[in-house]
């Protein structure tokens, strides 16, 4: 049996012999495709099944400093996998088709058909608002900052073209608390060990027109513990899925928050910080005659659904958060958007 054993040893060496030979007349004495031949065949012959040394699902611990491991160039790469675009396509010499590039980049708007009212005009994006409330404005969004579970139910801002276009890093801005907050706000120690991260509600990435009004977004008051994989996936698709309709559209009312309620379990060090089960955003498009809303509801937790799959009415936010959102429309407009669950004219790619 062993002789039979070295036999079959003996020829497979002179079988990788004598195609090592042919390699190299064949490549006229190069090495480097050898090499990669070898490496090759180790890798089948003497592969071992070892275990990772890193958990990619573990959650680092965050600091008070925020990082930015997305570019500009990363997050269109995702963007377009999610789409099922051809990224060679993008990144080819020859230019891609028109259809291709609507996909991508809707086309600019003429500047005329586009209405683009100050945050303060009307405030059609703020839900209504108790004589008890602790309301909380910013430069450019407002909040409701709820004492009893340290942090936010609702906050709400209009999403512009121009932010959503553009790019600044966030590299270097720090979480910091809230000087509004009179009843205190959360310290960033107390996310530290928790195993959740500092979530956005409204995103760093949607005020990018200075540094000034992205350094306000990441006042712990705007900020909500998520699952790392919920705040870095699907949550982070839904932004930016946002950000593709201001580009598109020209502005978005957005309002966006936790579904808070009693009986929530809580992290924190100094503060006893709710952790929400669920979280909703709400986009208002509003132009002359034409407006359309469409709502989400998506579990603090890892998903890879398609977001249409997370599309919910109004009416059903409001049912579990019990905030009446978009009062200040007109009564009979307000309960047409806020009933429907269509969602014509959003994942659209043209106008």
């Amino acid at each position: 049996m062993f002789k039979g054993f070295r036999w079959f040893n003996n020829t497979l060496f002179l079988l990788l012999f004598f195609v090592v030979v042919g390699l190299t007349i064949h490549y006229r004495g190069h090495t480097k495709p050898i090499v990669a031949f070898w490496n090759d065949v180790k890798s089948v012959l003497f592969a071992r099944d070892e275990p990772s040394k890193t958990n990619p699902y573990k959650a680092p611990e965050p600091s008070d400093v925020a990082s930015d491991n997305r570019t500009a160039t990363d997050d269109k790469t995702t963007l377009l996998e999610k789409e099922g675009i051809d990224e060679s396509t993008v990144n080819s010499e020859t230019p891609p088709s028109p259809e291709s590039n609507a996909e991508r980049r809707p086309p600019q708007r003429p500047e005329s058909r586009v209405q683009r009212p100050t945050s303060n005009e009307n405030d059609i994006e703020l839900p209504a608002i108790g004589s008890n409330d602790q309301i909380i404005r910013h430069s450019r969004y407002t909040l409701r900052y709820r004492e009893e579970y340290e942090q936010a139910d609702w906050v709400a801002y209009i999403l512009t073209e121009e932010e959503a276009s553009t790019y600044l890093s966030r590299e270097g801005d720090k979480f910091i608390p809230d000087p509004l907050v009179k009843t205190g706000a959360v310290v960033t120690q107390d996310y530290v060990r928790s195993g959740y991260d500092r979530g956005h509600l409204c995103p760093a990435g949607d005020f990018n027109s200075s540094d000034e009004l992205k350094k306000e977004t990441f006042y712990t008051s705007n900020i909500s513990p998520q699952v790392p994989q919920f705040n870095r996936g699907i949550w982070s698709n839904l932004e930016q899925k946002f950000r593709d309709w201001a580009m598109r559209d020209g502005q978005l009312y957005v309002v966006t928050g936790p579904v808070l309620k009693a009986g929530l379990p809580t992290i924190g060090r100094y503060n006893e910080i709710a952790v929400p089960e669920q979280y909703y955003k709400i986009a208002l498009y509003m132009n002359g005659n034409e407006a359309r809303m469409i709502g989400f509801l998506l579990k603090n937790e890892f998903s890879n659904e398609n977001l249409k799959t997370f599309v919910v009415s109004v009416d059903d936010i409001e049912a579990l958060t019990g905030i009446d959102f978009f009062n200040r429309l007109p009564d009979a407009l307000e309960k047409r958007l806020e009933s429907s669950t269509s969602i014509q004219g959003w994942f659209a790619s043209r106008y």
